[in-house]
């Protein structure tokens, strides 16, 4: 038995996430996650790591509702954010927390009216930065607190917008903005910011004395562009260092020195042409360049301890590694060759670097890599065992390009007399993403307990396999995708281990809609589940949380040339339909929409009575993930029962406690 064997015991085991390194590099932490004792949310504390990676971690926070990013100081202290009660308050907006470098208790550092969201230090100077809301009639902190007291004592939840968006994936947004403040001399770095901060990155300089952050600004047809400004802590003056008008500029990193600073550059797409993602590089005064013409997209950038490279990491053909830019010559080198995905890189002293890996062998967990490119593993949680093992499968597409994937194949004995498991097709979302790391949410171990080969494919749009295969899929999606995923579901049907005459596609998001389009455009397998999926693109396209993003590439002749809903008719497989009712990306109405043109237009529609082989598994609380652990267990549940039913013939009812 594994713990994939037993969703209890799936959904017990600890999460390692983020990491903090000090500025010497003497001490790491990283956060882990465990579900409280209802089992209704995952509760974060923050644990010592070694950085030799020798004595196990040590827990230092026990805090009942979690902590949650952590930094350390120039001193050596650790800040983190967590709701602690205060002030006769059962349940205060989260504050700043410090625990000594010398040890004792921690100490609340810093209380906002609508508390701290996050947190950056300086390298070498005793400078703080957090950031925080303040309600946007507010003048002053005083006000803010004013403000809110007023709409909690009459209960008003109305926001009055004058811009867009006013969503985003599962939250409203407003009627606070986030505001930047110097946690020091508690003054506000950003008066006014509007949505310039919402969702954007920011870096603090080494001495303290400068931060660098993008900052979005309005853009034609109700859009946003951001660019990157610096303020000058000191005197609070804002200054645009970094500018394009056809991309958005994010992610800066400032050099050690201060001298320099490094980000990514994503072109605004076109209904023609797919976003771009580079690296750039300036000095302070002076414009900035490209770094090459790097066919990959970089996902993260930050500095060498010692200034002298970038350390860059960037998708590549289902993995994720390290990579090192010569900010001069903009020569690329791969620090790391293995078959992980690595992400929270924290440079130190020495040319050590600290990360978090993953891939689909093993969950995130904290590594040390030396100069040598030598990884060691620091002691953190138990690695659990796997029902299955790992291969990989490549396929040629109709138009010459290798579509590749990776097979998930269960040690699990519910075969066919041939030793052979049913194939389960499970498509990722994005679109422009990749299957290269472990996801706790969407985890192919728990079909593969079950008996199932999972097969997780990358067709065109996903990342790591250059430019050209992402513009392969740009405005066709119901083309390359979908040839490309049936090309690679031919290649895995020929592996001895996989049973052709029964199979199954899932996917959630862009994965649900290409479940729904593969739905009305081949019968070829036994069951579908598709989830938080797009339906009617015409309809999609502007209610989405991001509208403007989404329409560059969905022009309407696109939406009505590869809408899933005008093929409803050509629909004979049993489909099981997922979707929260809090999910902003893609609205529940997509979802409302497909669950009744299922029922009464499909080519397997409800009978006169109503009955159908078709079903609705939906969420009134939740968003686009289904993240609480007792709904997520929920979801497992239904789909193991909808596709043993239909693939394997097991009359499985759905869970008691749905009644």
């Amino acid at each position: 038995m594994t713990p994939f064997d037993d969703l209890d015991a799936y959904f017990a085991l600890p999460r390692v996430a983020g990491l903090a390194v000090a500025p010497d590099g003497e001490r790491v932490v990283t956060t882990i996650s465990e579900p409280n004792h209802e089992h209704t949310e995952y509760i974060t504390a923050i644990w010592e790591l070694d950085p030799k990676g020798v004595q196990p971690a040590r827990r230092l926070t026990h805090g009942v509702k979690g902590e949650s990013g952590p930094v350390f100081t120039a001193g050596g202290d650790l800040l983190f954010v967590a709701v602690r009660p205060r002030d006769g308050q059962d349940d205060p907006p989260a504050a700043l927390w410090r625990l000594p470098a010398a040890g004792g208790e921690a100490v609340e550092e810093l209380a906002l009216p609508g508390g701290v969201a996050a947190v950056r230090t300086a390298q070498r100077a005793a400078r703080t930065v957090v950031t925080a809301p303040v309600l946007s009639a507010a003048t002053n902190l005083d006000e803010d607190k004013r403000l809110r007291t007023l709409r909690k004592e009459n209960k008003v939840s109305a926001i009055l917008h004058t811009g867009y968006p006013v969503r985003h994936w599962d939250h409203d947004l407003g009627p606070d903005q986030p505001h930047l403040f110097d946690a020091g001399a508690l003054q506000d770095l950003t008066p006014a910011p509007g949505s310039a901060l919402r969702d954007t990155a920011l870096d603090i300089s080494a001495d303290g004395t400068f931060v660098v952050t993008a900052w979005n600004a309005a853009a034609p047809a109700v859009a946003l562009r951001s660019r990157l400004i610096r303020i000058d802590i000191a005197t609070g003056r804002h200054s645009t260092v970094a500018d394009d008008p056809g991309a958005d500029l994010g992610q800066p990193a400032i050099s050690p020195d201060g001298s320099r600073l490094a980000f990514l550059r994503e072109t605004t797409s076109t209904p023609t042409e797919a976003p771009r993602i580079t690296l750039c590089c300036m000095s302070f005064g002076d414009a900035w360049v490209e770094l090459g013409d790097w066919d990959r997209w970089p996902t993260s950038v930050s500095w060498s301890a010692d200034g002298a490279q970038l350390i860059v990491t960037a998708d590549e053909g289902g993995r994720g590694p390290i990579f090192a830019v010569d900010p001069g010559t903009a020569a690329v080198t791969r620090l790391i060759a293995d078959d992980y995905t690595y992400s929270d890189v924290r440079t130190a002293p020495g040319g050590v670097i600290f990360a978090v890996r993953s891939s689909y062998l093993t969950p995130p967990h904290p590594v040390r890599i030396d100069p040598g490119g030598s990884v060691t593993v620091l002691p953190c949680v138990p690695l659990p065992e796997l029902p299955g093992h790992v291969e990989e499968v490549v396929a040629t597409a109709h138009d010459g390009a290798t579509v590749r994937s990776w097979l998930v194949l269960p040690d699990s004995p519910e075969e066919d007399g041939a030793g052979r498991a049913p194939l389960l097709l499970w498509i990722h979302g994005g679109p422009l993403a990749s299957w290269n790391a472990w996801h706790w949410r969407w985890n192919p171990w728990l079909l593969a307990a079950q008996g199932y080969a999972v097969l997780l494919p990358d067709p065109a749009l996903s990342t790591g396999y250059g430019q050209a295969f992402i513009q392969r899929g740009w405005g066709a999606w119901g083309a390359a995708p979908y040839t490309d995923l049936m090309a690679v579901t031919d290649a895995a049907c020929a592996h001895p281990r996989v049973d052709e005459s029964r199979t199954a596609a899932m996917g959630g998001s862009f994965g649900g809609y290409m479940a729904n389009w593969i739905a009305g455009h081949t019968d070829r397998f036994d069951a579908i589940v598709t989830h938080a999926s797009l339906w009617a693109l015409d309809q999609f396209g502007h209610t989405t949380d991001g509208a403007y993003w989404w329409v560059r590439e969905m022009t309407e002749e696109m939406a009505q040339r590869n809408s899933p809903h005008h093929h409803v008719a050509d629909i004979r497989t049993p489909m099981l339909v997922i979707h929260g009712d809090k999910d902003y990306r893609v609205p529940i109405g997509e979802g409302l929409r497909l669950w009744y043109e299922l029922l009464s237009m499909s080519g397997l529609p409800a009978d006169d009575d109503g009955n159908s082989a078709h079903r609705f598994l939906y969420y009134p609380s939740e968003g686009h993930w289904v993240g609480a652990p007792q709904h997520a267990k929920i979801w497992y549940q239904v789909v193991i029962a909808f596709l043993g039913n239909h693939l394997f013939g097991r009359e499985v009812g759905p869970p008691e406690v749905l009644g």
